[in-house]
């Protein structure tokens, strides 16, 4: 600690807190427009100029010594601040009141009253730009923007997409994107960090222009009418009355604009923040203080809301009458499904029944359809599409250290040495967790090794980056970690006091030499040993994966031997390291957490323990079933065989999402009886008897668990539509027509019900959630969690992992001379899924209209390819048609096609072959034959894409450039200043 001196005020401070922040802790009041404290330093705005011993320095990136004097307000540092705002009023025009940024947290208006400035010393200065309005979601007003820097640190270092920059030698310096591309045009992947972050007008969501404010929506001539208005009386009045006028209308501005906290409905992540509404209509998305996020969003949590609003909202129950649908009441509705699960269980049993929740919906909401399936029902038949992703993951962890989640947080993957990548398009399906790994990347020296089959963003920013053959992941894995323990080293220590098994382990890796493994995988025994040495010489390590491996026969197995590398090499328990298997959706972990599994009751306990099982029959006052149930890639074998009868379905895509879709597809048409539950009539419900129409996440309350365990909720932004209800109350609904009895008037009665059950949520309430408060499983009833586990003990009865021995069988579905090219799939960033949600915001449709597949350059000139050629895939299960983009991601007979198709979806081309421990479909296991149709249309991929743009990297904002121009003053005449070299 640090004992300083601030105003005659004696404080203590943390040595090497920065002095800006020390004030603003204290609840000072200095003038700071660039500062962030999520950005760091920028120090190109000079407002927050303090006293400190004799000399003026800047508080944003002076840290704090022992027996500091800090003076915020004497006669040097006040004139200093006045004198670099000045300059900053020089590029912005001040028309607070008929500017929609006029909401209060305008920092420019704001420290335009802080300093109490009546008239602008140095006169606005137009620039000679125009404004780009190329970007679907954003605009830039060049002669608003003050140039403080802060979107161009956001850029460069946060999201470090390296898009934006200053051209500071220039005349007229502006923001630039690619270094002068349109936004439109550019590599901006409309992130949206330059825009949150931004402290005025200059970027601003076009959702808010002309909605905000009360007067900002009149013609764009009257609009600068009322601006001359205002500036020509401005010279008499001064800024303060004006400011008074704008300030009355920002107040009004708060009976009609709610600012609401949410949850992302998008992918694991978990990021969280404020909702702006007025009525209906989204003004933007403000994050902060999300504990995963800060400032951070991707284009779909930032902007792609489009589908809340979508004129195909479902708002009435359908029934189907022959082959059409009519609309229905609720009572109808819900009176026949009642009536028809009732006739099915008694002639056919509880179990010819099936049910599966939906990761989109809230923790609460899946623990009432489990509860629903076997305390109403009386099946174990309940499961959730982490079946199709996350399940051998979870398999790995359950087998090697006890818990099915990430060992760690965020932030312990931020300050992990070594980060190694395998088998995840990190950038593309979890860009805000690639975010932090590209900034600690290019900021802290930590090392990045990437394995994966395409040459993604993150594996051309590696140290290094390697292509093992299709489904090999597990030999060069288990090759690599064979090496460090014959070569002396591995954490004999770490493996001797915590682990168990190492013997049998040891033995188990001796197929796995690096010449074997090289020869399996195609990986050099050169490149094999450099992974080995890297990892062995990390201080901390960190390993990341997703459906590149857990979409595989071995994706279990695969899964355990990453897990098996970590503890072997002594990366658990500490921070910075430990397993991360990505989350796919915004609340997989969830899902399974509170038991929508067929062998799991909430908390991850077994059906199959009569002591658990009592637990929730004492709770529920039922007999629950005690064998374990189908999980959804059984059902739909059953469904074929006969035995399935009824499935009911709530928000998934599931005819086009499982592997083999045609064989789906068919199952649904044989069933008896199907419910859909979902907010848009999607390809799914064509099959159904009756769909019911759901809200979506911002029509309602409740919590998700995100890819680190942490749990949030999410407050109710709008009304659910008229005719549609939250799924919770649906459920509720259904079952008390069954017999239930069950009263829930909130989710936070479900959520205590849950923590009254299941101990690995004991502690968790809707008091402790308040806000953007959060808990990471497991939480003790006094409400401690764990953001790192395992600091103490493993989650078994000894306390100790297991080293769990696995072989390699290899994978399904090879090439042949018939179907001779493999063919791999994913996500891209900008859609999620399918695009059920994503297509419905018209801006994401206008950067990727379509899906594609990617064909490498070798291989379109071996067959004629060109970008646009339609082409046709044909598996051994399915087809589908085609464009094709030529790009050097993939190489030579390798094909990548993403999942953002309902008419051409890839899953008519995926296999039913599954991990056997799991039943996870093997969808990056499938070898096609590709016809080239000879028909050219336009590039699948339009100029508008991200991916045509070209980034220019730098050090952040380069403030020393600033600094280096010959107009340039440091205010208060330079007497004592003291220029802080970024160093970064």
């Amino acid at each position: 600690m640090a004992n300083i001196t601030m105003d005659d005020r004696v404080l203590q401070a943390e040595a090497g807190e920065l002095v800006v922040d020390v004030i603003n802790r204290v609840g000072g009041t200095l003038p700071q427009v660039c500062y962030h404290p999520q950005l760091g330093p920028v120090q190109t705005c000079d407002t927050c100029m303090v006293e400190i011993d004799g000399q003026l320095v800047r508080a944003c990136a002076t840290p704090v010594e022992d027996g500091m004097k800090i003076s915020t307000a004497s006669t040097r540092s006040k004139a200093a601040q006045v004198a670099a705002f000045d300059r900053i009023l020089s590029n912005h025009l001040l028309y607070c009141t008929v500017c929609d940024n006029n909401n209060g947290n305008c920092t420019v208006h704001n420290t335009t009253k802080l300093l109490a400035i009546e008239h602008q010393q140095i006169p606005f200065q137009s620039k000679p730009y125009e404004v780009d309005n190329t970007n679907p979601f954003y605009r830039y007003d060049p002669d608003q923007c003050i140039l403080c820097g802060r979107c161009v640190e956001a850029c460069q270092n946060v999201e470090v997409n390296e898009t934006l920059s200053i051209n500071w030698e220039d005349p007229n310096p502006r923001v630039l994107w690619d270094g002068g591309s349109t936004i439109g045009e550019s590599s901006c992947v409309s992130c949206g960090h330059c825009v949150t972050v931004c402290p005025c007008n200059a970027l601003m969501e076009k959702t808010m222009l002309g909605h905000a404010g009360f007067f900002t929506s009149i013609k764009k001539s009257a609009l600068k009418g009322m601006i001359d208005v205002v500036k020509g009386v401005e010279p008499e009045t001064g800024y303060g009355a004006i400011l008074q006028v704008s300030e009355a209308e920002s107040a009004m501005r708060s009976h009609r604009i709610r600012k609401t906290k949410t949850v992302c409905t998008y992918c694991g992540v978990g990021c969280s923040f404020d909702v702006w509404t007025k009525d209906r209509h989204i003004l933007k998305v403000a994050p902060l203080h999300g504990p995963a996020n800060g400032i951070s969003t991707c284009v779909k949590g930032k902007f792609g809301w489009g589908h809340i609003n979508s004129e195909d909202r479902l708002t009435s129950p359908l029934i189907r009458e022959g082959g059409t649908f009519r609309k229905a009441s609720w009572e109808e509705a819900l009176t026949l499904v009642a009536r028809k699960l009732t006739e099915l269980k008694a002639k056919n049993g509880a179990d010819s029944m099936g049910f599966i929740s939906s990761s989109k919906c809230t923790n609460e909401e899946s623990y009432l359809m489990q509860k629903l399936a076997r305390g109403v029902i009386g099946t174990n038949n309940v499961d959730n599409c982490s079946r199709y992703c996350q399940s051998p993951a979870t398999m790995g962890l359950f087998r090697t250290v006890g818990h099915g989640g990430d060992s760690g947080s965020i932030s312990d993957i931020h300050q992990s040495d070594l980060v190694l990548i395998v088998g995840s398009n990190t950038a593309e399906s979890h860009p805000v967790i690639a975010t932090r790994v590209k900034s600690s990347h290019k900021l802290n020296g930590q090392k990045l090794i990437v394995a994966d089959l395409r040459e993604h963003e993150m594996a051309r920013r590696a140290d290094l980056f390697f292509s093992p053959k299709p489904g090999t992941d597990l030999v060069w894995l288990s090759a690599v970690t064979r090496y460090i323990l014959d070569n002396g080293v591995a954490k004999t220590e770490f493996l001797a006091q915590w682990t168990n098994g190492l013997d049998e382990y040891r033995k188990s890796l001796e197929p796995f030499s690096m010449e074997a493994a090289s020869q399996l995988s195609g990986v050099p025994i050169e490149t094999l040993t450099k992974v080995a040495h890297m990892i062995a010489e990390a201080k901390s390590m960190c390993i990341l994966w997703a459906m590149g491996i857990t979409q595989h026969v071995q994706g279990s197995d695969s899964s355990t031997a990453i897990s098996n590398l970590l503890l072997i090499t002594g990366n658990y328990m500490r921070p910075g390291t430990g397993a991360y298997p990505l989350r796919g959706h915004n609340n997989v972990q969830g899902a399974s957490d509170h038991g929508s599994m067929p062998n799991m009751l909430p908390g991850c306990q077994l059906v199959t323990d009569p002591d658990f099982r009592q637990r929730f029959e004492s709770a529920w006052k039922v007999k629950l079933p005690s064998t374990k149930g189908l999980d959804n890639h059984e059902m739909v074998d059953a469904i074929h065989a006969g035995k399935l009868k009824a499935l009911y379905l709530i928000g998934e895509e599931m005819s086009i999402v499982d592997s083999n879709a045609n064989y789906v597809g068919d199952a649904f048409s044989k069933l008896e009886f199907f419910v859909v539950q979902d907010i848009f009539f999607s390809e799914t419900c064509r099959f159904a008897d009756v769909v019911l129409p759901a809200a979506p996440s911002l029509e309602k309350e409740g919590t998700f668990t995100s890819t680190e365990r942490r749990i949030q909720r999410l407050y109710q932004v709008l009304d659910p539509l008229p005719g549609s209800q939250p799924d919770w109350q649906i459920t509720q609904d259904l079952a008390n027509r069954l017999g239930a009895g069950w009263k829930y008037q909130h989710p936070s009665e479900i959520m205590d019900e849950i923590a009254s059950v299941t101990p690995l949520f004991a502690g968790v309430n809707y008091a402790r959630l308040e806000g953007y408060k959060s808990l990471q499983w497991p939480v003790a009833a006094d409400g401690t969690d764990e953001p790192l586990l395992y600091t103490k003990r493993f989650a078994f009865p000894d306390g100790k992992a297991r080293l769990f021995p696995v072989t390699w069988i290899g994978p399904t579905d090879a090439p042949d001379s018939e179907f001779d090219l493999h063919l791999n799939n994913g996500r891209l960033l900008e859609h999620f899924h399918e695009g059920n949600l994503t297509y419905r915001t018209e801006g994401i449709r206008e950067k990727t209209p379509d899906t594609f597949v990617e064909v490498s350059p070798e291989l379109a000139e071996e067959r004629g390819i060109q970008s646009g050629t339609w082409v046709q895939l044909i598996s051994r299960y399915g087809k589908v048609r085609v464009r094709a983009l030529v790009t050097d991601r993939v190489h030579g007979h390798e094909l990548y096609m993403p999942m953002n198709s309902v008419t051409s979806p890839v899953n008519r081309l995926t296999s039913s072959h599954a991990d056997p421990v799991t039943n996870t479909p093997a969808f990056k296991e499938t070898s096609v034959h590709m016809n080239v149709l000879g028909e050219i249309g336009e590039n699948p991929l339009p100029r508008a894409n991200s991916r045509w743009g070209h980034p220019t990297p730098q050090n952040g904002v380069e403030v020393e450039r600033k600094w280096r121009r010959a107009d340039y003053h440091p205010p208060g005449n330079g007497n004592g200043l003291i220029q802080i070299e970024t160093g970064k």
